[in-house]
């Protein structure tokens, strides 16, 4: 009896010291998560932009030496002036980086960078993330070069701006494995609000060019009410109240408001100088358009969208903030 009672209290002790044990185990991962969150990293960060260059000045406030390049020599200056070390090609900061982040303009020169990059190897412990919009195939295409090489590398383009990169909010959307995701997601969230796990390589760039389309879609559409509503004697912040106490409330009638004066630190307050270049979005237009044909989907609305953003980009405007549309619409009226 003796023997039976001390085998049930030993049963109920290991039990509970499993419980305990699964808790400790739980707390102590979770402990390594934050503090891995906020280790001090080597980052790479090639593309000094209007956002790339925020998005390093956010890591530097976290506390990570960047190590950067970009093409444009006024840029570098102003990078070094923040506390950026400047080398003098992407390889050679490849080289002396734990991640690397790129935010560059297009396919080619994101393939080209990265062919520059990993041509003569790199140390299997980098990992790459790029945050240029492109194509998902070209995505997938970098993944494997970087693949060959020994390397790790995620897409994870991002929305949110110029205000975005500035305020450390940006969203980043992020393609690969759920662990290469782990791994970058710490550091994102120095730049970043939200960053969400979209699925494969490739499926961060799909999600961003989608939102793309729609933001291009979208302002138009403001444009084109706030021009028509102000035609028709409305007062442009009345009736922009209303459009954001209703339902056409948008990110463009909120935030970047295309009528001056009606959105604080808005494009349009500065003669549309800054923010989200018509080329950028023209760009992205174009994106959609190719992987819409491809997938065989209709896109009526983003067709016609990228055609009016075409047409201003091949009138010269293309360095214009993408809210332009607006003060278009207004001297293609007078001209009538």
């Amino acid at each position: 009896m003796a023997l039976k009672q001390f085998s049930t209290i030993m049963t109920k002790w290991q039990m509970h010291a499993l419980k305990n044990n699964a808790s400790l185990t739980k707390s102590f991962s979770k402990c390594m998560s934050s503090s891995a969150a906020s280790k001090s990293f080597n980052v790479g960060f090639i593309g000094l932009g209007n956002m790339g260059s925020r998005m390093a000045n956010n890591l530097i406030k976290k506390g990570h030496k960047i190590n950067a390049f970009d093409v444009a020599p006024s840029a570098c200056k102003e990078a070094e002036s923040k506390g950026c070390t400047i080398y003098g090609s992407p390889e050679a900061v490849a080289q002396k980086s734990d991640f690397v982040i790129t935010m560059l303009p297009n396919n080619d020169i994101v393939y080209d960078t990265y062919d520059e990059m990993v041509k003569n190897g790199v140390n299997s412990n980098t990992m790459f993330i790029d945050s240029s919009t492109i194509d998902p195939n070209v995505a997938k295409k970098v993944q494997q070069l970087v693949k060959s090489k020994g390397a790790s590398f995620v897409d994870a383009p991002v929305s949110g701006g110029v205000m975005g990169a500035e305020n450390a909010t940006l969203t980043f959307m992020v393609g690969g494995t759920k662990a290469e995701y782990d791994t970058v997601k710490g550091l994102l969230e120095g730049m970043g609000r939200r960053i969400t796990h979209c699925g494969d390589y490739g499926m961060g760039q799909a999600a961003k060019i989608c939102n793309n389309m729609m933001l291009g879609i979208s302002m138009i559409g403001v444009c084109e009410t706030m021009n028509l509503a102000i035609r028709l004697g409305l007062d442009p912040k009345t009736f922009n109240d209303i459009i954001n106490s209703s339902t056409g409330q948008c990110w463009s009638s909120t935030i970047n408001n295309p009528v001056p004066g009606l959105s604080e630190n808005a494009p349009a307050n500065n003669d549309y100088r800054g923010g989200f270049s018509t080329a950028l979005i023209t760009k992205d237009l174009g994106l959609a358009s190719g992987v819409a044909t491809a997938s065989n989907s209709p896109i009526p609305m983003g067709a016609i969208a990228h055609q009016i953003y075409r047409t201003l980009t091949c009138r010269g405007l293309g360095n214009k903030d993408f809210s332009y549309v607006y003060e278009f619409l207004k001297n293609e009226q007078s001209q009538n």
